[in-house]
């Protein structure tokens, strides 16, 4: 703009012959300034509008009005609701606890309604008191390291910060956890705890759901207690037996325009033919596999590494993160049911929720085909919990079978002659024991015939399966490499039930056109995240695929060497059953232990002796190195795989080598350990 001004005055600077001349030029010099000035402000005034405009974009308005409508006050005052049941939900099971506890409520005269904490301003909790004999129900479980759930994310933000007045509300709280993690049940004992801090009046005890037991048998038994305290608080009683409340009508549409009938897609209609970033759990990546191969060379399972290709999709991840995909059900499954309930699975039809006012229209996106419901959106390979079977028991039209099926539920509210850790005993055994899936309970029950519509209404969501990135982004961004071992076991009643997710992934093989090998795919970011610094050392203790993470670790370090930086130690303790079968990448652990990226590789083989050796053996034998690396050079610890038994062990074993090298005491030793965790020092990405 200035350049552009010079070279407009160019033309005027020039001597004046006269005094005339001289007037004239003071005129044009008096109207070129202030030509110049308006000029200036014009723009300066249009520039300064736009900048004011910025944070009013209709863009955002339109995004963030329909996340919270309206208030779920106004919405329970509207429908005459007085008990909500919020959920913090990761894989479905939250959800599906808030949904049963809502429709519970009708059995003692009260309206109940499930919510998800994303829509809604919880701080509308302080308004709850408006509405006559109101109750707050918390179903929230915990993820990763006792983190909240994705959905439960703002409200647990927004409990950090408030300091809202809560003395007018009733709550109750049930968490879902899993007693092999660090920090079982961190979110439902932190909810509990802050909301009666706030003020609020807690009516039942906290229920503490633990996955790596019963997490079906916990709920129950908290929720014959939790409602005779409910009865007791408010001063009412159950209307009578549980019955069977349909949510949704069946739609069955005879003529209808295919192009508007959903055919596996997570969100949006036709998204997986136009795609559009951002990706995320509802408009999930296509990606192509472009490798998929045989890790081990013997044995009776299958280890596989894939390769799937994001390019073009904007995604980024980093070392560390989580790739989650959508699979299918096994196609023979699918046909297996439909054969069995007669059922034309091709039909067309929509499930639509009798709630007008919901915001869950549907229980999986509508309209689609019993086909696609059944491969694409419904779990029937699970073990169904006691709700699907008490709910389908009206439909068994042999006396016996009715009755196996109500005792195994062992309903809230029900009178029975037997106790109900029995009945919880029946469906253990029979059920979850057995490990007997839908289509196996159809089998072994001959007169359960239930309508497909009320089948696939009951049936939980079928959950996105995640795995440890096992590349870097900064060695390969247009690619997400998973390791993963197929799932396959017989079960107590000799049939043979596979892995959803690793066997649709282990035929994935990639082709010319790419159409049979396509993986619906998004990125979830981790706190498993290797040093700010790359001179920091780092230990990796990752037996089995828990070696995932660490080969991009490796890869990224290695990267980072060859851009000339300081690259401390690397340390990996991987292990297998034997060397000779299922060594996972033999090859790039020795070229980088040859190229020096790798400064320790030790690899137990756990039964290649007599004696099994695992990964906590071997760091025993090298406790004095451990400590030094760690107490010294402040190195930064990794533990990835099971969390059961090797995540525990591994702990233990720190404790024992912080103990003897630093002079502590057990206690002091395991305190010391626990302030790693605390600084980020001592990360975990395991599973049970």
């Amino acid at each position: 703009l200035t350049v552009m001004g010079d070279a407009r005055m160019e033309p005027t600077i020039s001597p004046p012959d006269n005094a005339a001349q001289q007037d004239s030029l003071f005129s044009m010099t008096d109207v070129f300034l202030i030509s110049l000035i308006t000029g200036l402000f014009t723009y300066w005034f249009f520039f300064r509008k736009k900048k004011e405009e910025v944070p009013e974009l209709p863009k955002i308005q339109s995004v963030a009005a329909p996340v919270r409508d309206s208030s779920f006050i106004e919405k329970m005052k509207k429908t005459g609701r007085n008990i909500v049941v919020f959920y913090g939900s990761q894989t479905g099971t939250a959800e599906e606890f808030a949904n049963r506890l809502s429709k519970d409520a009708h059995r003692y005269g009260l309206r109940g309604m499930a919510a998800d904490p994303e829509e809604y301003d919880l701080s509308d909790l302080s308004r709850l008191s408006e509405i006559d004999k109101s109750l707050a129900v918390f179903c929230m479980a915990t993820y990763g390291e006792g983190d909240p759930t994705d959905n439960a994310q703002d409200f647990y933000d927004w409990l950090q910060e408030a300091d809202a007045d809560l003395s007018g509300l009733r709550f109750a709280v049930f968490g879902l956890g899993n007693k092999t993690y660090e920090h079982f049940n961190a979110m439902g004992k932190y909810v509990d705890k802050r909301l009666e801090e706030l003020g609020a009046q807690r009516i039942f005890e906290l229920g503490l759901g633990d996955d790596d037991g019963n997490l079906e048998e916990d709920f129950i038994t908290w929720r014959e207690q939790f409602w005779p305290a409910v009865c007791e608080h408010f001063g009412v009683e159950a209307t009578g037996e549980e019955s069977s409340i349909r949510q949704y009508e069946l739609v069955v549409h005879t003529d209808v325009n295919m192009n508007k009938v959903y055919t596996g897609e997570m969100g949006r209609l036709k998204s997986y033919e136009n795609q559009k970033p951002p990706f995320d759990a509802k408009n999930p990546f296509l990606a192509q596999v472009t490798e998929n191969r045989k890790l081990n060379e013997g044995g009776e399972r299958h280890l596989m590494h894939l390769e799937l290709d994001i390019s073009n999709s904007k995604i980024r991840y980093e070392s560390g993160d989580h790739v989650a995909v959508y699979p299918a059900n096994d196609s023979s499954l699918v046909n297996q049911i439909g054969e069995i309930l007669g059922t034309d699975l091709d039909t067309i039809m929509s499930l639509n929720n009798l709630d007008e006012e919901s915001n869950k229209k549907h229980p999986f996106p509508c309209p689609t085909s019993y086909r696609t419901a059944l491969t694409y959106y419904l779990d029937i390979t699970n073990p169904p919990r006691t709700n699907v079977l008490y709910e389908l028991a009206q439909y068994a039209t042999d006396a016996s079978e009715q009755e196996r099926l109500r005792k195994m539920a062992s309903p809230v509210g029900k009178s029975s002659r037997v106790c109900p850790l029995c009945l919880q005993a029946l469906y253990l055994s029979w059920v979850v024991e057995a490990r007997r899936n839908i289509l196996a309970i159809l089998q072994d029950m001959a007169s359960l015939r239930p309508p497909i519509d009320h089948l696939c209404e009951l049936l939980p969501r079928l959950q996105a399966r995640y795995y440890s990135i096992a590349s870097s982004s900064k060695v390969h961004p247009n690619a997400i490499h998973i390791c993963a071992v197929t799932v396959e076991y017989e079960t107590k009643t000799g049939r043979l039930n596979k892995g959803v997710a690793t066997n649709w992934l282990k035929n994935k093989v990639p082709d010319e056109n790419g159409s049979s090998s396509l993986v619906p795919m998004y990125v979830r970011k981790s706190q498993f995240r290797l040093p700010f610094k790359p001179s920091t050392p780092v230990i990796m203790i990752g037996p089995g695929t828990g070696i995932a993470p660490f080969i991009g670790f490796i890869q990224e370090r290695a990267w980072l060497k060859q851009q000339g930086k300081e690259v401390g130690e690397t340390v990996i303790y991987p292990a297998s059953r034997h060397e000779r079968e299922d060594y996972l990448y033999r090859e790039e652990l020795a070229r980088f232990h040859q190229e020096g990226v790798l400064t320790q590789l030790n690899v137990a083989f756990s039964r290649d002796q007599a004696e099994k050796v695992y990964v906590q053996h071997l760091l025993k034998n090298n406790k004095e190195n451990i400590w030094k690396l760690v107490n010294e050079a402040n190195a930064h610890i990794y533990v990835c795989g099971d969390a059961r038994n090797m995540a525990r062990d591994v702990q233990n074993t720190f404790y024992e080598i912080v103990a003897e090298f630093g002079n502590m005491s057990q206690p002091q030793a395991v305190d010391y350990v626990k302030k790693l965790m605390t600084k980020g020092r001592y990360s975990l990405d395991v599973w049970s």
